[in-house]
C-alpha cells in the first residue's frame, strides 16, 4: 500500500508540474511531510468536521458531509443507511450543542432558521426547536445528556470506527490501482500467450493427423500402382500445349511427384485417361527433358486413346483390371529407373538454391506460365514457405472490410490520434469521416467548392481536421459540430498547400505551400523536373496566426511531405529538389539537409527510435538515413513502381490515368519492426532488416483491384487495422493479429 501511494504521489507531482500548477504543489508537498503513515488517515476526517464544528462553519460541515455520502456512503447498502442517518443527526446535535456551550446564540438561531425545511417534518427534532428559547439548556432531561463530555466522545469515537470499517471494505482509488491493473495486464497477457501457443500446437497435431489419414486414404492396390503418376503425365502435356519452357518443367515435376495424389490432380482429369494403359502411362512419365516434337506425338496419343479407354472402363473393366496385371512386371524395370530420375532430380533441386519465379497452381492442378506483371511471390508460395519448417509470419490476418463511399481515386487516408475517426480525401475533393469500430459508420461528409490537395488530424483536441486547398487556404474542421471553425489565407503566390503536419503538443501546425506547377498540367499528370517555388511555415492554433517561415536552402523549393518526431522537437520534410531537410523546432532553424533521391521525395517518416529517418522518392528507393551523420545512408531498398508511384490505372480502349503520390505511400506498426508499403493489388507488410537487403516480406494483404496509393496504420495492442486506399475509390481495412516471438 505504502510503495503504491508514493508511486501515486510521483505521478500527481508529475501532473502538477506539467499543468504548472505550483501553488499547489507546494501545498501537496507540505502536507506530504507531514504524513506520517503513507496512506488513508480517518482522524484527518475527524480533525476536519471538529474545525468545522469549532468555527460555526454551518455550509462547510454541510458542504463536507454531503461529499462524504456522495462518495462513500451512497455505494453503501440500504440496511446502512438507518446509520448514516442517525451519525448525521448526531453530528449536527454535536455542533448546535457547541454552539451554546460557546454561548454564540446567533448561530443557534441561525441553524434552525436554515435547517428549518429540512428538519421540521423529522420525529428527531421536534423538540429541539425549543432550544434557543431555553435559559438552562443542559439542566433540561430532554437535553442533559448531550452536554455531557460522555456523549461527545462516543458520538466521535463511533464516527471514527464507522468510517474506518468504510474505507476498509471499499474499493482502493483509481489511480492506487495502477499496480494492480498492471500485474492483472501482465497475467492477461501471459494467459493470451499460452492460450496462442496451445492454438498452434492443436493446429500442427491437427494438420499432422490431416496428413496421415490422407496417406492411408491414398494407399493404392498393387495392380495399380503404375498408375500413381498419371496427373504428372497430364500436365506435361497440358504445359507442352501451351509451350512452356524446358527450364521449369523439372521443378513441376519435383513437386507434383512429392505432393500427395490427391492433392496433385482432381478427379475429373484422372477419369479421363484411367482407361490408358500402364505402357502410356509410362510413356507419359519420360524425362522432362526431352525434345518437344515427342511430347507433341505423346499428346496425340493419348488424345486417340481417350475415347476408346473410357468405353472400355465402363463396358469391360475385368478385362482392363488384367490387362493391367499383366503389364505391371514389363514395366517394373523403367518404374525403378524413373525412381532413380527422380531422387537424382531431386538432389540437384535441393542443391540448387530456390527459383526466383514462384509457379501458380490452376483450379486444374495446371502449371501457368508466369506473367511478366507478377513480379511477387503468391500467398500460396508464402504457405509452403511457411509450413516447409521456417518461421511463422508476425501477423495474421483476421479479417478484411471495404469501405466504399467514395467514387473517384483516394488522395489521403488518416486515422486521428485516437485511433477511433479516419479522414479520407478523394480527387473530387470530397472528404469522409467515418469510424470502423463497432461498426462502420460515416460520420461526416465535407464538400468544398475549391479543390483540396492536404489533410491532417490535430492533435489536441482529436477531433479537428486541418484541410489544406489548391486556392491558398487552410480550413479547420470540427468533425463533431460539422462546421469550419477557421479559415487560413496563407499565400496567394503559393496557393497549393501540398503537406499539412501539427504538433504533438497541438499548439501548432507546418503548412507546405507551392506555386502553380510550370507544366502547366493537372494533378494527375506527371510532374516535370523542374524545381517549383514553395514557402514552409508555421502556423499557432491558438491564435490562427503565421508564427515564422522557414529558411529553405539553397532556394525556396516546395516541399512535397513532412513529419513530426515524438515530441515535436524536430521536423524533417522531402521537397520536390530531392532534398531532406531536418529542422530544430526548438530554434526554428535547419540543422542539417542532404540530397536524398534523384527526383522528388515522394514520403519521409522517422524511425521507432528516431535515430535514423526513412524516405521514398521518385528514384524508385526506400533509404534509411542516420540523422547524427548529415547523408549517411544505413540501407536502401529499390521498390517497384507500384510502390512508389506514379500511379497508373489503365482501362478500356486505351484509357489511362495517372495520379502522383500525395498521401503516405509508407507507415510502421506500434514497435517500429515492420512498414507497410503500397503495391498494386493490395497492401505488403514487410520486416525491417539490418544489412543490405533492408525490407524482408513478411505478409501481402491484398483485396483491391485497382494500384493502391495511400496506406496508413493504426496499432492498439496485439490487434492493428491496416488501411489500404486504391485509385478505384476503395478503402480496405485489415485487422491483423501480431504473433509475438
Amino acid at each position: 500500500m505504502g510503495t503504491a501511494v508514493e508511486r501515486t504521489d510521483e505521478h500527481v507531482r508529475e501532473y502538477l508540474i506539467y499543468r504548472g500548477f505550483t501553488n499547489t504543489l507546494k501545498h501537496l508537498d507540505n502536507d506530504i511531510k507531514a504524513d506520517k503513515e503513507k496512506g488513508f488517515r480517518v482522524d484527518k476526517i475527524i480533525d476536519q468536521l471538529q474545525q468545522f464544528v469549532q468555527s460555526f462553519d454551518l455550509a462547510g460541515l454541510k458542504e463536507y458531509w454531503l461529499y462524504l455520502d456522495k462518495r462513500l456512503f451512497s455505494r453503501l447498502e440500504d440496511v446502512y443507511r438507518s446509520t448514516v442517518n442517525k451519525l448525521r443527526i448526531s453530528l449536527y446535535r454535536y455542533y448546535i450543542i457547541n454552539t451554546v456551550q460557546k454561548g454564540n446564540l446567533e448561530k443557534t438561531q441561525e441553524f434552525f432558521q436554515k435547517q428549518a425545511s429540512e428538519l421540521q417534518g423529522q420525529a428527531e427534532w421536534r423538540d429541539w426547536f425549543i432550544l434557543p428559547f431555553i435559559s438552562s439548556p443542559e439542566q433540561n432531561p430532554a437535553f442533559c445528556q448531550y452536554f455531557s463530555r460522555q456523549w461527545s466522545d462516543t458520538f466521535l469515537v463511533s464516527l471514527h470506527n464507522f468510517l474506518s470499517v468504510l474505507f476498509q471494505c471499499m474499493p482502493q482509488p483509481v489511480l492506487l490501482s495502477f499496480d494492480a491493473e498492471v500485474q492483472k495486464m501482465t497475467c492477461l497477457v501471459e494467459e493470451n500467450e499460452q492460450l496462442r501457443q496451445l492454438l498452434f500446437a492443436l493446429q500442427t497435431e491437427s494438420r499432422d493427423q490431416r496428413d496421415r489419414d490422407e496417406m492411408i486414404h491414398h494407399k493404392l492396390p498393387t495392380y495399380v500402382q503404375n498408375m500413381d503418376r498419371l496427373g504428372d503425365t497430364e500436365l506435361d502435356l497440358v504445359t507442352s500445349q501451351r509451350a512452356v519452357s524446358t527450364a521449369t518443367t523439372p521443378t513441376r515435376n519435383f513437386f507434383s511427384t512429392f505432393l500427395p495424389q490427391g492433392r496433385r490432380t482432381p478427379g475429373k482429369p484422372l477419369q479421363a485417361i484411367s482407361g490408358s494403359s500402364p505402357s502410356q502411362a509410362a510413356m507419359g512419365r519420360k524425362d522432362p527433358l526431352s525434345n518437344q516434337p515427342v511430347k507433341s506425338k505423346e499428346a496425340g496419343q493419348v488424345k486417340e486413346v481417350k475415347p476408346a479407354s473410357t468405353q472400355s472402363s465402363t463396358s469391360e473393366p475385368v478385362s482392363s483390371q488384367s490387362q493391367l496385371s499383366t503389364n505391371q512386371s514389363g514395366n517394373q524395370n523403367s518404374r525403378h529407373k524413373r525412381i532413380q530420375d527422380h531422387e537424382k532430380e531431386r538432389k540437384e533441386l535441393f542443391s540448387k538454391p530456390p527459383p526466383q519465379t514462384p509457379e501458380k497452381k490452376g483450379e486444374l492442378g495446371e502449371v501457368e506460365p508466369p506473367t511478366e506483371s507478377s513480379s511477387e511471390p503468391t500467398d500460396s508460395s508464402n504457405s509452403r514457405s511457411c509450413g516447409a519448417g521456417q518461421e511463422e509470419p508476425p501477423f495474421i490476418k483476421l479479417s478484411q472490410e471495404e469501405y466504399g463511399e467514395h467514387h473517384s481515386s483516394i488522395m489521403h487516408c488518416r486515422v486521428d490520434c485516437s485511433g477511433r475517426r479516419v479522414a479520407s480525401l478523394d480527387v473530387d475533393g470530397v472528404i469522409k469521416v467515418w469510424s470502423f469500430n463497432p461498426i462502420m459508420q460515416t460520420k461526416a461528409t465535407i464538400m468544398s467548392k475549391s479543390p483540396l490537395m492536404s489533410l491532417e488530424w490535430a492533435t489536441k483536441p482529436d477531433r479537428l481536421l486541418l484541410l489544406g486547398s489548391g486556392v491558398g487556404t487552410v480550413r479547420l474542421y470540427d468533425t463533431e459540430a460539422k462546421k469550419n471553425l477557421y479559415e487560413m489565407n496563407i499565400d496567394e503566390a503559393h496557393p497549393r498547400i501540398l503537406s499539412l503536419a501539427c504538433s504533438p503538443s497541438g499548439s501548432s501546425f507546418v503548412c507546405s505551400a507551392a506555386a502553380h506547377s510550370r507544366s502547366g498540367s493537372g494533378e494527375s499528370a506527371p510532374r516535370l523536373p523542374i524545381t517549383v517555388s514553395g514557402q514552409l511555415l508555421l502556423w499557432d492554433t491558438k491564435t490562427v496566426k503565421q508564427q515564422l517561415q522557414f529558411s529553405l536552402e539553397p532556394e525556396p523549393v516546395a516541399i512535397n511531405c513532412t513529419a513530426f518526431n515524438h515530441n515535436g522537437n524536430l521536423l524533417v520534410t522531402g521537397a520536390a529538389d530531392g532534398v531532406i531537410r531536418l529542422f530544430d523546432m526548438q530554434r526554428y532553424e535547419s540543422a542539417m539537409s542532404w540530397r536524398a533521391h534523384d527526383g522528388e521525395v515522394y514520403s519521409v517518416e522517422f524511425s521507432y527510435d528516431e535515430n535514423t529517418v526513412f524516405s521514398i522518392g521518385e528514384d524508385g528507393k526506400f533509404i534509411q538515413w542516420n540523422i547524427h551523420r548529415c547523408g549517411v545512408k544505413q540501407s536502401e531498398q529499390i521498390l517497384p513502381q507500384d510502390a512508389t508511384g506514379p500511379f497508373v490505372l489503365s482501362g478500356y480502349s486505351g484509357y489511362k490515368q495517372v495520379q502522383v503520390p500525395r498521401g503516405r505511400l509508407f507507415t510502421f506498426d506500434s514497435e517500429g519492426q515492420h512498414v507497410l508499403t503500397c503495391s498494386s493489388s493490395g497492401g505488403l507488410i514487410y520486416r525491417l532488416a539490418s544489412g543490405e537487403s533492408a525490407l524482408e516480406r513478411v505478409l501481402s494483404l491484398g483485396g483491391h483491384k485497382a494500384p493502391v496509393v495511400t496506406v496508413d496504420w493504426c496499432s492498439a495492442v496485439d490487434c492493428g487495422t491496416c488501411l489500404t486506399a486504391s485509385m478505384d475509390g476503395k478503402i480496405k481495412l485489415s485487422t491483423l493479429l501480431a504473433q509475438k516471438s
